[in-house]
């Protein structure tokens, strides 16, 4: 069934005739208005994670990849690229780059670790629950201000974003080298170790429910209003039966995430300090505690939903999409191209300083070799997700999904006892078909 208006015929809803002439896939993805890169995405994903674990099938006996275990620890491991890939997309619509977010993402955990190590406890006592809060805010405050430099250098400087952050990869690794002398800062804040995952660092069986039921519900609201928007301002509307079933896919990709993290329970040694701790009389394997929706993962979600708003429903957005598409025509526009340049960079290196809290809160410490080569994932992860390194395309979704790909290609190499050389080989082979993928994508789109 598909709504009549008397909005102009809109490329979605196609006069009859021309539908006639389509086939059955073409009317689909028209009505649900589905982008197929996005689907093409999932399919090498559905296609890499089917691929790794038949492999360990028949050559080990047994697949590790589609388990609960380490579907879980994959989230967690994408969670910190994910968050960095976000805010790359950004850097490349506007026709930059970043090479320096792995350094930022280190330099900024050494100042966290520095300051929740050394410097906070002195004043307010080991142990005390502002400490984490304050860490958070300065690393995000810290990776901004150096992004914001950088993006300064760019913009009114008349310097290549190449160069500026080619140095800035080099200047910020030195810089963490130097305050730390080379050592590792460790064991950081308790309550600030939590944001990094692990038994502890999750939010459980009840609470992933209760974030399952929030997506959901979200979703649903999302079609809603949508479809509310369209009729107020006159668009062309998706046939019911595809608000369902998008409605439908989103909540079932939903309740399907929180039964795969809620299948993965608590290790035995975890177990037995909680029976410790709590005075229980029970037998470690009598409990099954669940894992649920590590922090990390929460964090991710949160970032990207908060992305996704800004690039598509702000001022801030369609100016990003302005300028990447001509900057010329932007700045004639009115458009402050330079400053926007400042403040996608300051973005960028707040994000970077998030990513720090989540890598460092996870190994429970801060080295100087955090985040070394996280530059190139995070440009992977964007380029693959679709951000068109010719500026002007790119989505926030997407660039998660290629972090995803990214993951699952390194973890699953792992597993099946790739060394290292060749898993360099497979990522920048990945790297170099994205691209090529993206040309010839253009090319058929003109």
């Amino acid at each position: 069934m598909t709504d009549t208006t008397n909005a102009p015929a809109a490329p979605s809803n196609p006069p009859p005739s021309q539908a006639m002439n389509k086939s059955a896939w073409s009317r689909f993805l028209t009505a649900t208005e589905l982008d197929t890169r996005l689907i093409g995405m999932v399919a090498a994903l559905i296609l890499i994670w089917g691929g790794f674990h038949m492999y360990g099938v028949l050559v080990n006996g047994q697949g590790f990849f589609l388990t609960p275990r380490n579907l879980w620890n994959l989230s967690v491991q994408t969670a910190s690229i994910g968050i960095m890939a976000t805010g790359m997309v950004l850097v490349i619509i506007t026709r930059h780059i970043d090479l320096s977010v792995g350094s930022i993402l280190g330099f900024t955990a050494i100042l966290m670790g520095m300051m929740q190590v050394n410097i906070l406890p002195q004043y307010l006592g080991l142990g005390h629950p502002a400490i984490w809060i304050i860490t958070v805010v300065f690393g995000i405050l810290c990776g901004m201000l150096i992004g914001g430099f950088q993006g300064a250098l760019v913009s009114y400087g008349g310097i290549p974003a190449f160069i500026v952050t080619l140095g800035g990869l080099l200047v910020w690794r030195g810089c963490a080298f130097l305050v730390a002398r080379g050592e590792t800062i460790s064991p950081v804040d308790a309550t600030f170790s939590l944001l990094g995952g692990g038994p502890y660092g999750s939010v459980g069986f009840v609470g992933s429910w209760i974030v399952g039921a929030i997506i959901c519900a979200g979703v649903i609201f999302m079609i809603v209003n949508g479809r509310r928007q369209r009729t107020k301002f006159k668009f062309a509307k998706r046939p019911y039966w595809a608000d369902a079933f998008l409605a439908i896919l989103g909540c079932a990709a939903a309740i399907g995430a929180v039964l795969l993290v809620n299948s993965y329970p608590w290790p035995t040694g975890i177990v037995k300090q909680y029976i410790a701790a709590n005075n229980l009389t029970a037998e470690p394997s009598d409990l099954f505690i669940s894992h649920g929706f590590a922090i990390p993962v929460l964090i991710l979600m949160v970032v990207a939903v908060t992305m996704n708003f800004v690039m598509n429903r702000t001022r801030f957005g369609r100016y990003v999409f302005a300028i990447g598409g001509n900057p010329e025509a932007a700045a004639l526009a009115g458009i402050d191209t330079k400053w926007m340049t400042v403040k996608i960079f300051a973005i960028m290196g707040g994000l970077a300083g998030l990513s720090a809290v989540v890598a460092s809160a996870r190994l429970n410490s801060a080295t100087n070799a955090l985040g070394t080569l996280d530059e190139l994932y995070v440009i992977a992860a964007a380029v693959i997700g679709g951000t068109s390194l010719a500026g002007g395309v790119g989505t926030i979704f997407g660039a998660i999904l290629g972090a995803l790909v990214m993951q699952s290609l390194q973890s699953g190499m792992v597993l099946i006892g790739f060394d290292a050389g060749m898993q360099q080989v497979v990522v920048g082979s990945v790297l170099v078909l994205a691209v090529f993928l993206d040309i010839l994508y253009r090319r058929k789109s003109k």
